[in-house]
C-alpha cells in the first residue's frame, strides 16, 4: 500500500462514516437555507440579518451596524459552526473535513468524533470571543466550520504525522509539514487588521485537537513519544505507520497487518459486501482497536482491492 494518501470512501459517498457523511449533508443544507434567507425580508429586516443575530457567533458587547447591541446566546457556540459565509468558504471547509476527518473518525469511533468536533468549534469560538477583542479586532459576528475543520486537520497531522497530501494536486508534502505551515500561518496572521478571517478561531481549533490528541491514550501519537526515553531507542520508520491507516501504530497492530498480507490471504473464502459494511460501522461506533482478528484481515484484503 501507498504511503500517498487518499481519503476512505473516494468516490463513493455511501462509504464516507457516518459522522463526517451526516456533516457534509446538515451544512449545505443549512447552506441552502442561508441563500434563501437572502433574498426575504421580514418587517423591514433581512432574514439573512436575522438568521445571523440568533446563530451566528456574535461578540459579547459592543453594537452591530443597525445599532443593535449584539445578540450573544450560548448555543451560538455550535450554531456558528454551521454556517457559512459565501461557496468558497463551505466549499473549502467540507473539502477539508472530509480530506482529514473521514480518517481521524474511523479511527476514534464516531460517537468520539462528533465530541471532539463540536468542541474543536466550541475552543475555537471562545477564544476567538474573549482574545480578539483584547488585540483590537473590529466586532463583527462570526460563521463557519473553519474552527473545528483545523482541530481535525491538527488531529490528522498528529495521527498521520508521515502521510503525503498533494498539494494543488501535484506537489506531495507530508501532512505535519502541510498543517503546521497552515498553523503557523494563521498565528502570523492574527494582527492582520484588513482580514475578514477570524485566525484566533483556527487558533483555537488547532489547539483543542493538539490537546486531545495528546492526552487521549487510546492513540499511539509519535509525538507523545518525545517525551519516553524508550522512544530513543525503538524508534520506527515512516513507512511502519503508514501502510496501515486505521492502525493505532503499536508493534501488534503493525506485525498484524503484515502477516496477513504475506501469509493469511485465504481465495476459497468469499467475504460479501454486507460483512465488509457491518465490519465499517463497527470502527464507526467502537474503533478499529475492538474488531477481531478475522474482521482486521477481512477490511485490510478489501482496502487493497479498492486501490
Amino acid at each position: 500500500m501507498s504511503n500517498y494518501y487518499q481519503p476512505r470512501g473516494f468516490g463513493r459517498f455511501s462509504l464516507f462514516p457516518p459522522v463526517i457523511k451526516n456533516l457534509l449533508i446538515i451544512n449545505a443544507a443549512v447552506f441552502f437555507v442561508q441563500i434563501i434567507m437572502d433574498n426575504i425580508s421580514f418587517n423591514g429586516y433581512p432574514a439573512a440579518y436575522i438568521l445571523n443575530r440568533w446563530f451566528a457567533l456574535n461578540p459579547i458587547g459592543g453594537h452591530d451596524f443597525a445599532g443593535y447591541p449584539f445578540n450573544f446566546q450560548i448555543w451560538q457556540l455550535i450554531t456558528y459552526q454551521f454556517m457559512h459565509a459565501g461557496f468558497g468558504h463551505i466549499f473549502f471547509n467540507m473539502f477539508a473535513l472530509w480530506m482529514f476527518g473521514a480518517e481521524v473518525e474511523y479511527l476514534l469511533g464516531s460517537k468520539k468524533f462528533l465530541i471532539f468536533y463540536l468542541f474543536s468549534g466550541i475552543t475555537a469560538g471562545i477564544l476567538h470571543l474573549f482574545v480578539s477583542p483584547l488585540l483590537g479586532s473590529p466586532l463583527a459576528v462570526t460563521i463557519g466550520a473553519s474552527g473545528a475543520v483545523f482541530g481535525v486537520m491538527t488531529a490528522f497531522a498528529m495521527l498521520f504525522p508521515d502521510r503525503y497530501i498533494f498539494l494543488y494536486f501535484l506537489i506531495p508534502v507530508k501532512a505535519k509539514y502541510l498543517i503546521g505551515f497552515l498553523i503557523v500561518f494563521e498565528f502570523l496572521a492574527i494582527d492582520s487588521a484588513a482580514s475578514n478571517v477570524a485566525h484566533l478561531a483556527h487558533l483555537g481549533g488547532a489547539l483543542f485537537g493538539f490537546l486531545f490528541i495528546l492526552f487521549d491514550k487510546s492513540n499511539q501519537v509519535e509525538f507523545r513519544n518525545l517525551f519516553r526515553k524508550s522512544y530513543y531507542y525503538k524508534k520506527k520508520t515512516p513507512s511502519d505507520y503508514s501502510e496501515y491507516p486505521f492502525s493505532s501504530r503499536s508493534d501488534d497492530d503493525i506485525q498484524e497487518a503484515k502477516y496477513y498480507d504475506l501469509n493469511k490471504k485465504e481465495d476459497d473464502e468469499t467475504v460479501t459486501q454486507e460483512e465488509i459494511d457491518a465490519i465499517l460501522d463497527k470502527i464507526s461506533k467502537y474503533g478499529y482497536q475492538k474488531l477481531t482478528e478475522r474482521e482486521k484481515r477481512i477490511l485490510f484484503e478489501a482496502s487493497k482491492k479498492m486501490k
